[in-house]
């Protein structure tokens, strides 16, 4: 993977405002939302009584990297009522899949840059 692979998924100008473009801190940042979409995802399932918690766990997380679709949609899954969430989970597991994609892509960038320094 590498940056010609990002999908634009997520605005990595967003992340790179927050930690003053340091590569460093980027990827300590990226780390963090991999642990904890790793984590949280757990609960994607309406079955789980702490569903709504994992959605807005990764949606805070989304938010602070520039993950803004992934953001809304987390938004939009806190408010369903019961019966439409398996659906409205499916679209944030998916929209996780697709911020997760660009956020390895961007970490081998930072990676190759390291490198190259």
């Amino acid at each position: 993977m590498a940056r010609r692979d990002l999908s634009g998924v997520v605005d990595f100008s967003v992340l790179e405002g927050m930690t003053g473009d340091d590569a460093g801190i980027s990827e300590e940042v990226l780390g963090l939302f991999v642990e904890q979409a790793a984590l949280w995802s757990a609960l994607l399932n309406p079955k789980v009584e702490g569903w709504r918690d994992g959605v807005h766990t990764i949606r805070g997380a989304a938010a602070g990297i520039g993950a803004r679709e992934l953001a809304s949609i987390c938004a939009e899954a806190e408010a369903v009522e019961q019966g439409l969430a398996v659906p409205a989970l499916e679209r944030v597991r998916t929209a996780l899949e697709a911020a997760l994609t660009d956020v390895a892509a961007y970490r081998h960038e930072l990676m190759l840059r390291g490198l190259r320094a």
